[in-house]
């Protein structure tokens, strides 16, 4: 975390990773060299034992106004990193919680990398869209996929063939985004979300998130029923020293140290 770093910045709260992308003077929009950059400090969070959620957000009023179209007519074609757009939408079966603290606007592959996220805390000024159909492109870092899955299909497929944009509330309202509140409190919320799973136990959220993966991606549920036990993340958490910190913390009423 500490190499340089030429369009975000981090800052790391306790075991919290906050990471801010630093290109206001065009609303945050991303060219290739800016999603590498993501890519390594997403690479370098997921590795870091003692880092257990990242926060996501933009500096300035905006959070992501996707790609960087205007970089993109003047150069050549650059390939995007193994994570994706951002460094993120490309990253499937994820260890550790993403929020997104979406202070502002979250257009195309802005909009993609909220979507990516685990949580979304949004501004009650933030909106979201894919207007890539207008400038004739397709939303391939992964709105096209996922956007059907989290909103009801006539919603998400207003957005997606008419362009049009979703307020703040509205998202809210059909269980996109967790919280909405005033722009100045959008990362101090997200921060709060973030320290309260951070209280959890690496082990366990590891497990969770994976039992989840596989439920979304398996159309049987009675099969992984069976056989969630046998996972991986979740075997790890039962041969864990947390799988017994937990309940002995419970019944000395005090906080379990997790050690995992």
């Amino acid at each position: 975390m500490k190499s340089e770093l030429n369009f975000c910045s981090v800052n790391c709260v306790e075991h919290v990773l906050i990471i801010t992308i630093n290109r206001p003077e065009v609303r945050n929009a991303l060219h290739p060299p800016a999603s590498i950059e993501l890519n390594q400090i997403f690479d370098n969070f997921f590795a870091d034992p003692m880092l257990r959620v990242a926060v996501l957000t933009g500096a300035g009023t905006a959070f992501c106004a996707g790609n960087d179209l205007k970089h993109q007519a003047g150069t050549k074609a650059q390939a995007l990193p193994a994570g994706g757009f951002g460094g993120i939408t490309a990253r499937w079966q994820r260890t550790k919680p993403v929020i997104a603290a979406v202070n502002g606007l979250a257009f195309g592959g802005g909009f993609e990398i909220a979507l990516s996220c685990d949580l979304i805390v949004a501004a009650d000024s933030a909106a979201f869209a894919l207007p890539e159909a207008r400038v004739g492109v397709v939303a391939t870092a992964g709105g096209l996929l996922r956007l059907p899955r989290q909103l009801p299909m006539k919603v998400a497929m207003a957005l997606i063939v008419a362009g049009q944009r979703l307020s703040a509330q509205r998202a809210y309202e059909f269980g996109l985004v967790n919280e909405v509140v005033p722009q100045e409190e959008v990362l101090n919320t997200s921060l709060e979300w973030a320290k309260e799973i951070a209280q959890a136990s690496p082990a366990a959220v590891r497990a969770a998130m994976q039992v989840v993966d596989q439920g979304l991606s398996e159309p049987a549920i009675e099969q992984l029923y069976v056989r969630q036990k046998s996972l991986s993340a979740v075997k790890e958490l039962y041969a864990s020293p947390d799988f017994t910190e937990g309940p002995r913390a419970f019944s000395e009423k005090r906080r379990p140290v997790w050690r995992t």
